[in-house]
């Protein structure tokens, strides 16, 4: 966990900080302030450039130490965009990141990035300055919470690059700044939503993560945490069932977001696992890698950090995420393979693999909110199998949609944002695979398809809402590293729902 710098906007011409990020095009072109930043210490940029034989392709850097007659700067980088007329808004945030990067690859407390490129893909400059702004943000995270604290050195820095302060360069700073207001927003709720997978076990369990969500009344959300006897009346037989074998109690929080002109609109609603650890109960897990099932709570994390985000912009919006919070223990009280268990809406699961508990408590709250809030659809979120990183790996997520229009949607809003989903089969074959002898269901499907016959499973508990399900077992946690994602807990899928939201249900009269 990482204190982010200061970001603030100024004028193209406004005085530059020790370190400053240029953007360079292809064969180093310059757009107008780099030129006369150039010009003004003699060429001697463009002459490193050619030196170095540096082109200016996308993401490519060069290090220009001390050029003369700059004032402060002391460090001047050149930030490749390659054809910058390519670029969509992700691949600005993107370069966003690269340009934190380079500047954290040596101490400094301050640093500007000039937002002016030589070729800009037809968004406008002060776009430009907040998708740029934002992607810096979203690189500039650490997981800290638990590493002693060196001993402060002299010029008082304790974290790791020491900034305290961006200013972005640009255009039109005010707009710039409005714009980036949403950004910031939404920066907040992904940092969230990393903090949370982060964590480890012993800190974050239900009732603490409970308790963290119930602190986000203080944004606006309202915030309803149920209790063990509450989810003992609702007779969520199936959530309680995994949470058993634990002595830490389960909570179910639920979070309301009513920014829409019409607060008797349908909501979406957001579904999430909370698995805070997951040994896989009686069917226990392998040793090795145990340790990562502290992250098997991605996907309430995704969603705790989305309703963050709208609540913090204010989104023209009514929207409702529910997160089931359990541990998943052996003990002796814990669930049995064979166990028959009844869950929220009356049918029986025959629980064949304790370590397939996640649709357990999925299927209780997607059975719970389909029966309260009437949901104009439903979206649910979970870590839930290994089986979806043998078929995509750790690049995409995948996505199951029992609705064409809802599944088109999401996977715009995966373009959009580079949280990449890939369409994964409903079929009825996996349907007939769950099929029970001595219950309504049984909860695995047997070696084949898992991540299938998971999402089968959960459909059978949805009734007529469109529904989607998102399986980020390989995006949630542990994900390969990026410009802008540079910790274990990725926070994947806030800018995925928040962008979902955003084009779908947040314009008048939707």
């Amino acid at each position: 966990m990482t204190s982010r710098p200061e970001i603030v906007f100024e004028p193209l011409s406004a005085d530059l900080e020790p370190t400053v990020v240029l953007l360079a095009g292809d064969d180093v072109a310059l757009a107008s302030r780099a030129r006369e930043l150039d010009q003004k210490s003699g060429g001697a940029l463009t002459k490193a450039a050619e030196a170095a034989h540096y082109k200016g392709r996308k993401k490519s850097t060069i290090e220009v130490l001390a050029p003369p007659r700059l004032g402060n700067a002391n460090r001047v980088i050149l930030l490749g965009t390659g054809k910058g007329s390519d670029f969509k808004e992700n691949d600005w945030v993107l370069l966003g990141g690269s340009a934190s990067g380079a500047i954290s690859a040596r101490k400094t407390k301050t640093a500007s990035i000039i937002a002016e490129a030589p070729e800009t893909g037809g968004i406008k400059p002060a776009q430009l300055a907040a998708l740029i702004a934002f992607g810096a943000a979203l690189r500039h995270y650490e997981f800290r919470k638990y590493l002693t604290k060196p001993a402060q050195s002299d010029d008082e820095t304790t974290e790791p690059d020491g900034l305290k302060k961006l200013v972005i360069h640009c255009a039109d700073p005010d707009k710039a700044r409005t714009a980036y207001a949403r950004y910031a927003a939404l920066a907040d709720g992904i940092v969230t939503a990393r903090d949370l997978v982060n964590e480890p076990a012993n800190a974050l369990g239900p009732v603490e993560f409970a308790d963290r969500v119930k602190a986000l009344e203080e944004i606006g959300l309202e915030v309803e945490i149920l209790d063990e006897m509450q989810l003992a009346d609702l007779k969520m037989g199936a959530l309680l069932a995994v949470a058993q074998g634990s002595v830490r109690p389960a909570r179910v929080a639920i979070m309301q977001w009513n920014g829409a002109k019409s607060k008797r609109g349908k909501p979406v609603v957001l579904v999430g696992k909370g698995v805070v650890f997951d040994t896989g109960g009686i069917s226990i897990k392998p040793s090795a890698g145990m340790e990562d099932m502290k992250g098997d709570m991605g996907g309430a994390a995704a969603v705790v950090g989305t309703m963050q985000a709208l609540a913090e912009r204010k989104a023209n919006a009514n929207v409702i995420g529910i997160i089931g919070l359990v541990e998943n223990m052996p003990s002796g009280t814990a669930t049995r393979p064979g166990d028959i268990v009844r869950a929220h809406s009356g049918q029986t699961v025959e629980v064949l693999n304790t370590d397939a508990e996640g649709r357990l408590v999925l299927a209780d709250l997607i059975s719970y909110v389909q029966e309260r809030f009437k949901p104009r659809l439903i979206i649910d979120l979970a870590t839930l199998t290994g089986a979806i990183m043998v078929a995509l790996g750790k690049e995409y997520a995948g996505l199951f949609a029992n609705d064409d229009r809802l599944a088109t949607d999401l996977l715009d809003a995966s373009a959009a944002t580079g949280e990449k989903l890939w369409r994964m089969p409903l079929d009825k074959a996996y349907d007939k695979m769950l099929e029970s002898k001595n219950a309504d269901i049984k909860n695995i499907g047997g070696r084949y398809a898992g991540s299938c016959t998971a999402a089968s499973f959960i459909k059978y508990f949805v009734k007529d809402t469109p529904w989607a399900h998102i399986d980020l077992a390989g995006t949630a946690m542990d994900a390969p590293k990026s410009e802008i994602s540079p910790s274990w807990g990725a926070g994947w899928g806030v800018r995925l729902l928040d962008r979902f939201i955003a084009d779908n249900y947040e314009k008048a009269d939707k």
